[in-house]
């Protein structure tokens, strides 16, 4: 049998310069608030009703540290805004939250530090200018944050999207493998940022590197366990860590929480390829708890779960975190994938370059006897993420060229790459386009704040600072 002809490169360029006359690229530019747009506080609560209701207050208190904060933990919220926003068509894997805080650095499997996306807790197929979107106005408040003015937060911005425009021509006059292969490391970041910024924050980038690479499992031993009656524990922090032996009898009396994460494990090993399997065979398991991780994720079950491997210099510790489904769900298509933890590590392993070996998922009862889907992987792994608000203006810019460039990458692996570049094209329409949607966003995203904090402030929602 024959296989079907693929379009050719110049057919898939002319799709994606036909596509704009369904949304031309100024488009992207022209966004306001929905007539009848819900109530941001609404949206938030609805997302908090699968979520651990302790943990509730927490998570309100996280995001009203300021409007960056909010909008870090309002993916549901913009996701609304972003499905009334203009399509070309073309879509790509997608994140689902790549704002800019959601990139960063971190191991490959070859020791070499490396710079990517690095949360896919919203990961699904969609139309790539919700990424991009999502990124932009993430510069504008983050912009806002730390005292640039209009010009310096447009300018931010149209670096980002021009870097991602000419990064996606750039990759689409490559070959499959090679641009498969594209990818940015630590020492060419640091070769960039030395271009532009001042000594201190190339000593600043250098020391964040550094830092990067000793947050690894050993850190995380010395930091998170104790010797208890000569038995190695997690160390209490409620209600931040909670380790096993306290949740079972808090929260699970009579259920043997211990046997529960054995079973996790068991079956989360099922899902890594034999050789990785191997790896995780010479680990044993030592002890568990429940921690609490990020903004927007507050609120969902996490997990953290210590094994030791030949002795107790050769810790493991994995992250065993809850996989709802992507709030970009209602707005798209439905994933291909029935377990929530097998939608994240695909959509993963497709947008990076390169992954976490021990990168797996599991679905298992949890204690109250609901069914849930988890992703696994390594707790701490040489990971780090840039400290934006001692950025001046020049570094803010660079780091935007960095994530457009970095996001183009991951939509190329997950999307057609030559349609992409086409619809784009060489013009800055679409990057002065993108600089102005991500203002009107980002006050509009502060009116949101300023709507939850007087939520907070009149008791409808309770809000707690850590």
């Amino acid at each position: 049998m024959s296989e079907p002809a693929q379009p050719t490169p110049g057919e898939r360029a002319a799709a994606g310069r036909a596509a704009r006359a369904g949304a031309p690229r100024s488009s992207h530019g022209e966004w306001e608030p929905a007539s009848d747009r819900p109530d941001p506080v609404e949206l938030l609560e609805a997302q908090a009703a699968s979520r651990v209701g302790r943990l509730l207050p927490l998570r309100y208190g996280r995001m009203l540290a300021s409007p960056f904060a909010f909008y870090r933990g309002a993916a549901a919220v913009m996701a609304v805004d972003l499905a009334a926003t203009p399509r070309s068509g073309l879509e790509a894997q997608l994140c689902g939250d790549a704002h800019l805080s959601n990139f960063g650095v971190f191991a490959s499997p070859e020791r070499r530090l490396v710079f990517d996306l690095n949360d896919f807790d919203e990961t699904l197929p969609g139309p790539w200018e919700w990424d991009v979107k999502r990124l932009a106005a993430s510069f504008s408040l983050a912009g806002r944050e730390i005292g640039c003015d209009t010009k310096q937060r447009r300018r931010t911005v149209e670096a980002a999207a021009r870097e991602y425009r000419e990064t996606m021509r750039r990759l689409a006059r490559m070959g499959n493998l090679e641009s498969w292969y594209q990818q940015l490391d630590a020492d060419s970041i640091a070769a960039r940022w030395a271009q532009v910024v001042g000594k201190k924050q190339r000593r600043g980038f250098e020391r964040g590197a550094a830092k990067a690479r000793s947050k690894d499992s050993g850190r995380a031993f010395a930091k998170l366990t104790e010797e208890v009656d000569g038995r190695l524990r997690i160390v209490s922090e409620p209600p931040l860590v909670v380790p096993i032996g306290e949740l079972a009898v808090e929260e699970a009396p009579g259920v043997d929480v211990e046997a529960r994460v054995r079973g996790v494990l068991a079956a989360y090993r099922e899902t890594l390829d034999l050789e990785r399997r191997t790896v995780f065979d010479g680990y044993r398991f030592v002890d568990a708890a429940f921690k609490v991780v990020g903004v927007g994720s507050v609120g969902t079950r996490a997990w953290i779960a210590l094994m030791l491997g030949r002795d107790r210099s050769d810790p493991l510790f994995l992250q065993v975190k809850e996989a709802q489904r992507s709030v970009l769900e209602p707005h798209a298509a439905s994933s291909r994938f029935e377990r929530q933890g097998e939608r994240v590590v695909r959509g993963q392993r497709l947008m990076q370059a390169t992954s976490d070996i021990m990168l797996g998922w599991v679905r298992t009862e949890g204690v109250d006897g609901a069914e849930r889907d988890f992703y696994v992987r390594q707790l701490w792994d040489w990971k780090g993420s840039a400290k934006v608000e001692s950025m001046q203006p020049r570094g803010l810019v660079v780091y935007a060229e960095i994530c457009g460039m970095t996001l183009a990458h991951a939509h190329a692996r997950g999307g057609d790459r030559i349609a992409i570049a086409a619809y784009l094209g060489k013009g800055d329409p679409f990057d002065r386009a993108i600089a102005a949607f991500a203002e009107a966003y980002a006050d509009c995203s502060e009116r949101d704040y300023e709507a939850v904090k007087a939520a907070a402030e009149a008791g409808r929602i309770e809000a707690e600072i850590d």
